[in-house]
């Protein structure tokens, strides 16, 4: 049934069509029978978000993938999947995981057919296994040429964080959820204390969010910078951005430090691989640089790029 979104009054599968003849993206479709079929009646699950869960199943050609399906089905919540949908079919870049298709079923909206990436994400990496200094600083560049993409063409993720970051088996990143992402620059800006801000959903995730944002409302490239600080200080760190138990914030953390030495992953320190301090040194200062508390001092992701090939 049609309904009216940002772009006017269309149904999903008219503006999936528009928009992949202009882009050239993933048109695949799929029925939702096939995709029964083809995931063993949805029997891996292999990831699971607030109003999602991602299911294991094997294409036609026998190329594993990632099937993304909406848990919770609400107008709004339909609309995010048609804008999340149209941004996908515009991306290609070897660290955005890819798109490969779709449910073309109008009963089962909101269902997404990725690349399987099968090394896990950033985050369980961190928190698990000891990454050498080298796959960090790796990481690092590829989130930052990814972002540097992104904001070429006028995308704002919306939600950077380690979770988000899916790595292949040789450890390179591969950017993932669209579902806070925005296209263009129309953003809403709603003063701190409005009643009407208890009623939003906050775009990113606790311990990532840009103060600014939260205290403005606007959404900027800028959010996605400063999310991006979070994470080169989570690879510095290993430790994660808001930690439950100790109830604190990384940002406040190395806020009140003196030496790098102090916070640095221990497991670099005394790990087989060793790791260069100047580096991490420089890697903290582009962290400070991105979270620094006014949007406008902070750098654009192109220049972020090229201080990364200057110094790593």
């Amino acid at each position: 049934m049609p309904f009216l979104n940002f772009f006017g009054c269309y149904t999903i599968s008219d503006k999936v069509a528009d928009c992949s003849a202009e882009y050239g993206g993933a048109t695949n479709t799929f029925s939702w029978e096939d995709l029964k079929k083809r995931s063993g009646n949805f029997s891996t699950i292999i990831g699971s978000g607030g109003f999602s869960t991602v299911y294991l199943a094997k294409l036609p050609d026998s190329t594993l993938t990632a099937i993304k399906i909406q848990s919770v089905c609400t107008e709004r919540l339909t609309r995010i999947h048609e804008q999340e949908l149209q941004i996908l079919l515009r991306l290609k870049h070897p660290n955005i995981v890819k798109l490969l298709g779709h449910c073309n079923d109008r009963e089962q909206e909101g269902v997404l057919l990725f690349e399987y990436v099968s090394n896990g994400t950033l985050h369980e990496k961190l928190q698990t296994k000891a990454m050498s200094w080298k796959a960090r600083t790796s990481i690092a560049r590829q989130l930052a040429s990814a972002l540097e993409y992104l904001h070429g063409m006028q995308i704002i993720h919306g939600d950077i964080k380690s979770s988000n970051i899916l790595l292949d088996e040789q450890e390179n990143c591969k950017l993932c959820d669209f579902g806070s992402a925005k296209l263009g620059f129309s953003s809403m800006v709603l003063p701190p204390c409005s009643t009407k801000r208890s009623r939003l959903m906050v775009m990113g995730s606790h311990g990532y969010v840009d103060p600014d944002y939260l205290k403005t409302g606007l959404v900027s490239k800028k959010n996605d910078v400063y999310s991006y600080g979070v994470v080169l200080l989570e690879l510095v760190t290993g430790r994660e951005a808001f930690s439950l138990e100790r109830g604190e914030m990384l940002t406040e953390v190395v806020k009140g430090v003196v030496e790098v030495e102090e916070v640095v992953d221990p497991r670099l320190r005394y790990g087989g691989g060793g790791v260069d301090m100047e580096e991490v040194k420089d890697m903290v200062e582009m962290a400070v640089m991105c979270i620094g508390c006014l949007p406008m001092n902070r750098p654009c992701a192109s220049e972020i790029v090229a201080w990364m090939k200057e110094k790593f």
